[in-house]
């Protein structure tokens, strides 16, 4: 913690509920009243994308509203790392997806222009250990919010974080809007059901919402559980003396990975548009797991083959091999393209890491 920082005190200003001050003291709720801001709410704010997005909207001058587990009042260092810089600026609430009350409650209060469902249990590997909690939370939790905003603010703008893991066992390459879903996980069949049913609550209930199937994206703010900042994150332990192998599992999976910074932009594109429409972002480039670790190592001037491991038990239970976007639709009618190419996102990471852990 840098001299003078206070995360906990900055927190707890922007959590009434924390504070033991009642639900109807309008005091901590003035920020609502304005007209003039459009006001946004994120549910896996303290997420990567969450992050990004929030960044995002504050620059756009949006009001921004997020709910975050409580487990990160009791650990705001360890769970509120990616908005730290930015706790002052937005406002804060408690809560599970999981419970209906909570969603509605909140979102009767903020009534928000445009809602941003982020959070999920997104851990492809996890939710084959554990697919009850994984089904649970991504399917109930996506339904809460849709039927929240169905009875307390239906003009709001919903935004369903959708998954190039739908598509699965792709028999078509690249995979586009109309590509048939194939998915290989629970947590791919989760994030299909979720779609489904935003397609369901926009085309029965007129809601304004839509899915992006987004492809893999990453930034230095990836959780360390992903493969992707597990290397970057061992690449640069290994350039600092600090870890002596990294151990993955499959190095010939192909995937379509972007920058996190780019896709958020893409969610606030669809739900600024007159029609709801659902659309695949992605770079329309696949790369190996093996690509990702060369790059990675090749920065620091190491030979990945001195140090990688492959161990079996990494390996998916159900395989995807190759999944790649067209986002063509969006570069047509969203006007959005990536801005950072693979390299320049993999040297990003192994830089960040570099960067802290010599600190």
């Amino acid at each position: 913690m840098e001299p003078g920082e206070k995360p906990i005190g900055h927190l707890y200003r922007y959590l009434p509920v924390a504070q033991g001050k009642r639900d109807t003291d309008k005091k901590e709720f003035g920020p609502l009243k304005e007209k003039k801001m459009k006001k946004a709410f994120i549910t896996g704010i303290d997420g990567q994308d969450g992050s990004y997005l929030a960044e995002f909207l504050l620059e756009k001058g949006y009001k921004v509203y997020g709910m975050i587990r409580r487990v990160a009042i009791e650990d705001p260092e360890h769970h509120l790392w990616r908005i730290r810089h930015i706790l002052d600026k937005i406002s804060l609430f408690p809560g599970s997806i999981e419970s209906y009350p909570t969603i509605y409650k909140n979102i009767q209060k903020i009534k928000p222009d445009e809602c941003y469902h982020l959070a999920a249990q997104s851990f492809v590997s996890y939710s084959f250990e554990d697919e009850f909690s994984t089904l649970n939370i991504n399917i109930n939790g996506t339904l809460n919010v849709l039927s929240a905003i169905k009875e307390a603010s239906p003009k709001c703008r919903f935004y369903f974080a959708a998954s190039s893991e739908m598509f699965g066992k792709v028999r078509h390459t690249p995979q586009n809007e109309l590509t048939p879903f194939y998915p290989r996980s629970p947590y791919g069949i989760s994030k299909v059901a979720g779609f489904e049913l935003t397609r369901n609550y926009r085309e029965a209930y007129g809601l304004f919402a839509v899915s992006g199937i987004l492809f893999n994206h990453e930034s230095p703010r990836r959780g360390f559980e992903f493969v992707t900042r597990k290397i970057t994150n061992a690449v640069a332990e290994i350039k600092l003396g600090q870890a002596e192998e990294l151990r993955l599992g499959n190095l010939d999976a192909k995937r379509d990975w972007g920058f996190s910074g780019d896709y958020v932009k893409a969610m606030w594109l669809m739900l600024a548009q007159d029609k709801p429409e659902d659309y695949v972002i992605a770079t329309a480039e696949a790369h190996s797991v093996r690509e990702f670790v060369k790059i990675a190592f090749d920065y620091v001037g190491l030979n990945w083959k001195d140090y990688v491991v492959i161990d079996k038990t990494l390996y998916r239970p159900a395989e995807v091999s190759l999944l790649m976007g067209d986002y063509a639709k969006a570069r047509k009618k969203l006007g959005w393209k990536p801005t950072v190419k693979f390299e320049e996102l993999v040297r990003m990471m192994v830089e960040a890491d570099l960067e802290r852990l010599s600190r």
